[in-house]
This record gives C-alpha cells, sequence and structure tokens, in this order.
C-alpha cells in the first residue's frame, strides 16, 4: 500500500492556504495536450490488489467508507499488484452537496508501477473496470488565459475547483510539475469537520 501523493495548488488558485504547497513553475503543464477536470468535494481514496484506502493506508474506520469497500471488493481482483486506482469518496456530503452522481466513487488516475499512466489509457482501464470518471472540463494545449479562464466559468456553489494535469504518462514523483489544482476561496464552509458530523450521503443520479 502507498499513500498517493499531494497535487499542488496552482499559483492562482485562492483556496491555497499556509499548510498548502504551491507549485513553483507552469512550465511542465506548458504543453500540447492538457486535461482538466472538476476537483470532487470528496475523500481522496485508493483502490488496490488487496482492497482499499484513504490517503492515509492506515485510516481509521468511518462509516462513510462502509460503500466503497463494498465497491473496492469488486474491483480488487481484477488489478494486478502494481496497480492503484485513485478517486474520489464521495459517498458522505462535505461541503459541496451532489444531488446527481453516476457513482460514490469517481476516478481520476491509474498508476502502475510508480508511473502516472495517460489520460487515453486511464479512461480504457476505467471502461475495463466499470469506474466512472470525475467530469472533464477542457481538453487541448496550453494557453495563458487558459486557467484563469475556466475558473471564470466555474459556478462556486456547486464547484469545489478543478485539476489540470498533462495528458500523457509521467512518473509519480512528477506530480508537482505536471498536475495542479484550484480551489475555491473559503471552501470549507462547515463548523463541523465532515468525519465528527452524521453521515449525510449525496445521491445518485436517477
Amino acid at each position: 500500500m502507498k499513500k498517493y501523493g499531494r497535487t499542488f495548488h496552482l499559483p492562482t488558485s485562492p483556496g491555497a492556504t499556509s499548510d498548502d504547497k504551491i507549485m513553483a513553475s507552469l512550465v511542465g503543464l506548458m504543453v500540447d495536450d492538457l486535461v482538466v477536470t472538476e476537483k470532487m468535494d470528496g475523500e481522496n481514496t485508493t483502490i488496490h490488489s488487496t482492497g482499499s484506502h484513504a490517503r492515509s493506508p492506515d485510516s481509521r474506520y468511518h462509516p462513510s467508507r462502509d460503500w466503497l469497500k463494498a465497491f473496492a471488493a469488486g474491483i480488487s481482483p481484477n488489478l494486478e499488484d502494481g496497480e492503484r486506482i485513485i478517486g474520489e469518496n464521495l459517498y458522505a456530503r462535505h461541503s459541496v452537496a451532489y444531488d446527481a452522481l453516476p457513482s460514490y466513487f469517481l476516478g481520476f488516475g491509474w498508476i502502475v508501477d510508480d508511473e502516472v499512466q495517460s489520460w487515453d489509457r486511464t479512461m480504457t482501464r476505467f471502461q475495463e473496470l466499470g469506474i466512472s470518471a470525475v467530469p472533464t472540463l477542457y481538453r487541448g494545449p496550453y494557453r495563458d488565459d487558459l486557467f484563469e479562464g475556466i475558473a471564470r466559468n466555474l459556478d462556486l456553489t456547486k464547484h469545489e475547483g478543478y485539476v489540470v494535469r498533462t495528458a500523457g504518462a509521467f512518473d509519480e514523483n512528477a506530480m508537482p510539475e505536471c498536475m495542479g489544482k484550484y480551489v475555491r476561496a473559503g471552501h470549507v464552509q462547515a463548523d463541523i469537520h465532515w468525519m465528527k458530523a452524521e453521515v449525510v450521503p449525496n445521491k445518485l443520479a436517477e
């Protein structure tokens, strides 16, 4: 089991706090093929060949993870030892309420032997495994006004932000250069942390 790395904030991300890491440069994202996806307000989760875990492999029990563990039990037998599926456990409502999710688990990464696989290969693998992906907001080349334009088009009452990555494969150690996130200002709007509050499930699409 391996902990999934941190996604650094874009320099323009208003939701970055003093505890967050910020990308030192955008050079790694100045490529001809970028993928921008919606940043979902859930719990980062890894599914591997022997089960699943939240961001920390030694996470304690929480009732919001029951559905995910049952879901992962159907995925894990189909994974090789070096494969990890990364996504968001969206069962419990956090700061953003969802009312039409395709699944309580939405994937955004496929790692094989410490290499983050290309977006196209990841989508193919998700189809094979029956995994729904996070929504894609943009696919195309980098341009100077791209990130600001995507941020302006977000509905900040419904969207936490977005994540940008190079569409090609890259080493997991290169995540700070090849991925970045934009998070809305004041994202956490509840007085009580979701893990200490009553579990309120998000809603699935009819």
